[in-house]
């Protein structure tokens, strides 16, 4: 601006010595406003005629010249690919066979059969409770139902040969029908004394030792066994996910403590909606062959909820938004002798950390600008420093 009025000045200066016209000094040494008024309004008459002719100027340098200054930009390529949204959770390691034995009757516990970290097969013996003379009891009415059976198959006898009377087989009968009734009831209350693996697994803890009295109730736990082969992880899924998260979804657990990844699937999704945080359960089951993986432990979870084998994926960086809510990207139009930026609106779908499903304005194949992206105009002139793989 100080150049323009620089010029202005001289221009005028020099055109007045050319006319031999009056200067700005000799005017305003007249102290006449007429005459400075009227010498104020031709200088601004000139001034306006060389800013014109200087854009004038301007305009054919930006266009002559070689060296002007154009945006460097650096592009990427719109190709369709697959796009795998997953859905990102925590949960924990669960097992539905990780149980407390209690015992089923009072008494002294005499013999503990196992040790922590002992495999036992369903219904092995763990333990055994006194049974305070119980056994001999047994002993007594087993003999009692030997001798039963014995006289009731004489007494059959002797009726299919149609000799006795009727009643006396019929008692013969019946008693040894009762008797054997009665063993079989005390058999069934002395197993109770044997506290037994209710399934494979583990013997995680051995929590009473040998000779402590225990009895049925809270805080009588004699073992907890663990199967650590049936594991899994129960999590909640926000109620909007409830038509894509389902059974046979692929989940990848990954275990940060263990440094270990799995991969399973769904194998069960919740139908009810707990109305405190809008959420469902789901069931994803955890292979578990060498049995590191532990009940308890933290698991991250990335469950399959979205496919687009054709998707336009694009980073979130480039893009930006105008007054009116749309986002927008720029690509470029090449031409023979220069690329020029385009301004294009879009419509996005899924997000997957920084980068962005486009699911409307793009097509394969454009060259979008992506490094240089902020910086440029609709319409503006670019340079493509190189096309970024």
């Amino acid at each position: 601006m100080r150049k323009i009025l620089i010029l202005t000045v001289t221009s005028v200066f020099l055109f007045s010595c050319g006319n031999k016209e009056q200067t700005v000094e000799a005017v305003l040494a007249s102290n006449d406003l007429k005459q400075i008024r009227a010498k104020k309004d031709e200088l601004s008459s000139k001034s306006q005629d060389i800013l014109g002719k200087l854009k004038q100027l301007d305009a054919a340098i930006s266009k002559l010249d070689k060296n002007k200054k154009i945006p460097l930009i650096t592009t990427i390529k719109a190709d369709a690919k697959e796009f795998i949204h997953y859905l990102e959770l925590q949960g924990s390691v669960q097992t539905k066979k990780n149980v407390l034995v209690y015992p089923e009757v009072p008494g002294q516990l005499v013999s503990v059969f196992v040790k922590e970290g002992q495999k036992v097969v369903k219904g092995q013996a763990l333990a055994r409770i006194d049974d305070g003379g119980l056994s001999n009891q047994l002993a007594q009415l087993e003999a009692n139902e030997a001798l039963a059976k014995t006289t009731y198959e004489r007494q059959k006898r002797l009726w299919d040969q149609r000799i006795g009377s009727e009643i006396q087989y019929l008692q013969a009968k019946t008693n040894y029908e009762a008797q054997k009734n009665v063993v079989a009831n005390l058999r069934k209350n002395m197993a109770k004394y044997t506290v037994k693996s209710p399934f494979t697994g583990i013997v995680d803890d051995v929590i009473k030792e040998q000779g402590t009295v225990v009895s049925p109730g809270p805080g009588a736990e004699i073992f907890r066994v663990v199967n650590l082969g049936d594991m899994y992880i129960e999590t909640d899924v926000p109620e909007s996910y409830i038509s894509s998260v389902i059974k046979g979804k692929e989940v990848e657990i990954e275990f940060p403590i263990l440094g270990k990844e799995v991969h399973s699937q769904v194998r069960q999704a919740g139908n009810f909606i707990n109305p405190a945080n809008r959420t469902f359960k789901v069931e994803i089951g955890v292979p578990n062959k060498d049995r590191s993986i532990k009940p308890n432990l933290t698991a991250k979870l990335k469950i399959n909820d979205y496919t687009n084998p054709n998707a336009i994926l694009i980073p979130q960086s480039i893009i930006s938004e105008n007054a009116k809510g749309e986002q927008y990207v720029y690509i470029v139009e090449n031409s023979k002798d220069k690329s020029v930026a385009k301004q294009v609106i879009i419509e996005t779908g899924k997000t997957q950390g920084d980068i962005v499903e486009v699911t409307k304005g793009l097509a394969s194949g454009m060259e979008i600008v992506d490094e240089g992206a902020r910086s440029v105009k609709d319409k503006q002139e670019v340079k493509i420093l190189k096309l970024a793989k």
